[in-house]
């Protein structure tokens, strides 16, 4: 019996993105092996034994301290169509951004109450005290400061990644996509970028883009793989990722880039904590060992700092 082709490695266990995978029946031992791989890759467990740093503890406000947790607002996909930043394994969490969470967390000593929303609705949920810090891999934005804190914790940036099946091969600059379906987040610096430049592909006498917006990248990734979009635009970390582990797609290329933070009111007191808590994770070498266990530690900042200067 002929075997489906199937997404790889460590998004072999996925249900919602496996769906992507073309038609054809039957699974092998091969497959269930990778799966079983694949989850305990997925689920290790790096961040138990970091331990609280009283110092960085003390910045907290007391409030904090004697409360001893910490509400965070996130995102949640199921399966695994959105790691490395997270997913759900084996009813379990995962991800970059929950393993480095958890590591703040313990270096902060407090425990995080974790509430789940949509990426448009956390910053205004840390706004309206909702959320005490939102996570969703927001890039720091001359906007966003205005009315937030941002505590850097990695580098992104803004990249296509193709199906295989478009004769695109890099992208260099946003007009190297004109004439081409592109799928993306609303509400994002994605959507921002291709409003800010949707009369370029005119000046220089090419077809305009046409855009999708999708909340989640499962049916991005369909669209993909059954020739409804041609090209997703979206975080290089994610997108470098994908070209790894979903089957059919090539990563194009960055046209900028954007450090990425937690947010957290404005002048709450939590900003300076957060980042000092990331900085010593850098220094123990535990924050290493998150992005080489997520298999992106180029994306990985030197230094984490508070409210850096914006590109956008």
């Amino acid at each position: 019996m002929k075997h489906r082709p199937r997404i790889l490695a460590l998004l072999a266990a996925s249900a919602v993105v496996g769906s992507i995978a073309l038609s054809g029946c039957g699974s092998s031992s091969d497959d269930t092996t990778s799966s079983a791989e694949a989850s305990a890759v997925l689920t290790q467990d790096i961040t138990s034994k970091i331990v609280k740093d009283d110092a960085i503890s003390a910045e907290l406000p007391e409030s904090v301290r004697s409360a001893g947790t910490l509400t965070v607002g996130t995102t949640q996909t199921p399966g695994t169509s959105s790691l490395p930043h997270g997913g759900v394994v084996d009813d379990k969490n995962v991800g970059l951004d929950l393993d480095l969470r958890d590591a703040i967390g313990k270096v902060l000593g407090v425990n995080w109450n974790v509430e789940y929303g949509t990426f448009a609705s956390i910053i205004p949920g840390v706004q309206n005290g909702k959320y005490q810090v939102g996570q969703a891999n927001f890039g720091v934005t001359a906007e966003r400061e205005k009315v937030l804190d941002f505590s850097t914790y990695l580098n992104d940036g803004q990249g296509f990644l193709g199906s295989k099946r478009v004769d695109l091969q890099k992208v260099s600059t946003i007009t190297d996509v004109c004439g081409y379906t592109i799928a993306t987040t609303p509400g994002s610096t994605f959507q921002t970028l291709l409003s800010s430049h949707v009369d370029d592909c005119a000046k220089i006498g090419k077809k305009p883009w046409t855009v999708q917006y999708f909340n989640d990248t499962a049916p991005i990734f369909l669209g993909l793989a059954n020739g409804k979009v041609d090209l997703f635009f979206g975080p290089v970390l994610s997108l470098k990722y994908d070209e790894k582990h979903v089957e059919g797609t090539k990563f194009l290329g960055q046209i900028s880039s954007t450090p990425v933070g937690f947010v957290t009111a404005k002048d709450s007191g939590l900003a300076k904590p957060i980042s000092d808590a990331v900085n010593k994770l850098i220094e123990t070498g535990d924050y290493a060992k998150i992005f080489a266990k997520w298999g992106v530690p180029d994306t990985g900042v030197e230094k984490s700092t508070v409210n850096p200067p914006s590109t956008f």
